[in-house]
C-alpha cells in the first residue's frame, strides 16, 4: 500500500513539474513576443532619382497596432522630405520597388487585404500610382496563386514592367502556373499580360531589364539556381539559362552594357556560407564571366549599377559570425559593403561599411559622379531607414 501512495505521489509530483514547465514556458513566450511586436521597424527597399527629386519605398510598423505599413516617401534635391504616404488598406504590407513617371510616382510591393489573408500570412502582389501630392491615382492588386508580391518596376514606353512572385501556402498542393512572374501594367493600371517561370511553390523574379525590345528577368528557381530568363515585350518566353546553387533570392540586380549582362546575387560556398558574386552572360543568356566576392561568412550583392566610367558599382551586405560582448545579440554582425569592378570583373576597389550598428544596403543609384546608397541599420529600439552618399574614391560624403 505505501508502495502504492508512493508511487502516485511520484506521478502526481511529475505532473506538477510538468504543468510549472508549461507555464513558464507561456510565460517567456509571451514576454518575447510582445517585445518583439514592440520593436520599431523602417526600413527602405528601393530608390529613385530624377529632376533633383529623390523617392524612396519600404514598410515601417510605427502604429498602435504595429502593422507593417507600405511607405512612399519623396525628398528634395536637399534630401529634405516633402511628402510621405502609407499605404493602410488591409493589415501588413511593404514596397519592394519605384519608379518616377513624369510628376507622378508608381510603386510596387504586397499586402495582406482581408482578415483571412492576414489570419493565414498570406499577401497580394500591389502596384499604387501615385500624383505629385502623394494622391493616388489608381491601385491594383495581383494574385495568380496564394503568396504574391512584386519586387521591382521599370517603365517602359508608356508601360510599367513588373517582376514579382506568386506561389501556393506550404500547406497548399495544386497544379496552376506560378511561381516567378513578369507582368505588364499600362499607364492607367490595366494589366496587359502576365506571364510566370519556374515551380508554384518557389521560384520567384527580383529584377529586369529591357534589351533590344526583349525582356530580360533575373531571380532563382525551385532549386534555389539563379536564373535569367529572356521574354519579348508580349511576355513569350524567349531563352533562359541557370547558375550554381544560391541562396532564396537567387540573382537580384541586373545591368547592362554594350552586349553584355551583369548580374549580382550570391552563390553557396559552405554548408551555410554564401559569397558575393556578378556574372556576365550574352544577350543570349550565355555564361561568359564572373567573380566571386568571399569576405567572412555570408555575402551578397543585391543591386549593380554602372558609374560615369563604364565601371560596376555593386551593393550589398556581408555577414560575420557574432564574437562574444559585440555589437549584435544575434548569431551575425550584418555589415554594408560597395564594391568597384571593370567590365572585365577585375576588382578596381571596396570598402566596409563597419559601424556600432547593423547595416543593411538595399539600393544604389549613380549621382553626379557620386553613389548613393539606402537601407536601414539597427538600433537600441529596434530598426531605422538609413542613406549614405559616397564619392567615386569610396569616400563618405553624407549620412542621414
Amino acid at each position: 500500500m505505501n508502495r502504492i501512495k508512493y508511487k502516485r505521489l511520484k506521478l502526481l509530483a511529475f505532473v506538477c513539474i510538468i504543468i510549472l514547465v508549461i507555464e513558464v514556458f507561456y510565460i517567456s513566450y509571451c514576454l518575447v513576443y510582445k517585445n518583439r511586436e514592440s520593436i520599431y521597424f523602417a526600413g527602405t527597399n528601393a530608390l529613385e532619382f530624377e529632376n533633383n527629386s529623390y523617392v524612396t519605398v519600404g514598410s515601417n510598423n510605427d502604429n498602435s497596432m504595429h502593422y507593417e505599413r507600405a511607405f512612399v516617401s519623396k525628398y528634395n534635391s536637399k534630401k529634405q522630405k516633402t511628402f510621405e504616404r502609407l499605404y493602410n488598406v488591409g493589415y501588413n504590407g511593404a514596397f519592394f520597388g519605384v519608379v518616377i513617371d513624369g510628376d507622378n510616382i508608381v510603386s510596387v510591393g504586397s499586402y495582406e487585404k482581408t482578415i483571412d489573408e492576414h489570419e493565414d500570412s498570406i499577401r497580394r502582389a500591389l502596384i499604387v500610382k501615385y500624383d505629385k501630392n502623394g494622391d493616388i491615382i489608381f491601385e491594383k492588386d495581383f494574385m495568380q496563386l496564394d503568396n504574391s508580391k512584386f519586387t521591382s518596376i521599370l517603365k517602359y514606353n508608356d508601360d510599367y514592367i513588373v517582376t514579382g512572385q506568386s506561389i501556393y501556402k506550404n500547406t497548399h498542393i495544386g497544379d496552376k502556373d506560378g511561381g516567378a512572374i513578369l507582368a505588364k501594367y499600362s499607364k492607367d493600371g490595366d494589366l496587359l499580360w502576365s506571364s510566370s517561370y519556374g515551380s508554384s511553390k518557389e521560384a520567384i523574379f527580383n529584377d529586369c531589364i529591357v534589351i533590344d525590345d526583349n525582356i530580360y528577368a533575373v531571380g532563382t528557381d525551385e532549386n534555389h539556381r539563379g536564373i535569367i530568363v529572356k521574354f519579348d515585350l508580349d511576355g513569350n518566353y524567349l531563352d533562359y539559362n541557370d547558375y550554381k546553387t544560391t541562396d532564396a533570392l537567387g540573382f537580384s540586380g541586373i545591368v547592362n552594357v554594350d552586349d553584355s549582362i551583369y548580374v549580382s546575387g550570391s552563390v553557396k560556398s559552405g554548408e551555410n556560407d554564401t559569397d558575393a558574386m556578378i556574372v556576365e552572360y550574352n544577350l543570349d543568356c550565355r555564361y561568359i564571366n564572373q567573380t566571386i566576392y568571399a569576405n567572412r561568412g555570408i555575402e551578397r550583392f543585391n543591386k549593380l549599377v554602372v558609374d560615369n566610367h563604364n565601371n560596376l558599382i555593386a551593393i550589398g551586405t556581408i555577414a560575420s559570425l557574432n564574437a562574444k560582448n559585440k555589437k549584435t545579440v544575434g548569431d551575425y554582425n550584418y555589415d554594408g559593403v560597395l564594391a568597384k569592378y571593370d567590365l572585365g570583373l577585375n576588382l578596381i576597389d571596396s570598402v566596409v561599411y563597419d559601424n556600432e550598428q547593423d547595416d543593411f544596403f538595399t539600393d544604389i543609384k549613380s549621382i553626379d559622379d557620386n553613389f548613393l546608397i539606402v537601407g536601414y541599420s539597427s538600433y537600441d529600439d529596434g530598426y531605422m531607414s538609413k542613406f549614405i552618399s559616397y564619392s567615386s574614391a569610396f569616400k563618405i560624403l553624407e549620412v542621414g
